[in-house]
């Protein structure tokens, strides 16, 4: 399975980053780049519980490659989860259900190294995050 070209982008900009401090700061600067959700859509609905951060996702059914698919938005309170949130979109939407219910986010996470210096509370909340993303597209496909 192909995967998205912003995620791409993404894992290949952080193969050229050897240092963690330097793709702790490009992380942050994918998270700043994500627009804000509107005060009504950070609601009790649509947050991530199990992160120690406030995390909100927002799925939008949409038709993505002639599939039911999802959009989503997200935003966190943290500037590190949001920059995870940032990957996690770049990842998956926009994608039909079936391609994002199959796509291992924590395997590709793994494979990029993003997870390995993360506290236990934030890689965590990732994995939450990843349940939930997954979960919403479980539940579209019935």
């Amino acid at each position: 399975m192909t995967h998205p070209q912003a995620f791409q982008d993404i894992a290949e900009n952080l193969s050229f980053l050897d240092d963690w401090e330097d793709r702790y700061r490009y992380i942050i600067e994918l998270g700043q780049g994500l627009s804000r959700l509107d005060a009504g859509e950070r609601t009790d609905e649509n947050k991530i519980h199990g992160c120690v951060s406030q995390v909100w996702l927002v799925a939008e059914p949409r038709e993505a490659d002639g599939a039911p698919g999802l959009r989503f938005r997200g935003e966190s309170d943290a500037m590190i989860v949001q920059g995870l949130v940032a990957v996690l979109l770049s990842l998956y939407s926009d994608r039909p259900a079936r391609e994002i219910a199959e796509t291992d986010a924590i395997a590709l996470f793994d494979e990029l190294g993003l997870r390995e210096h993360l506290t236990t509370q934030r890689a965590n909340g990732l994995v939450a995050m990843v349940n939930r993303i997954r979960g919403e597209a479980r539940a579209l496909l019935g």
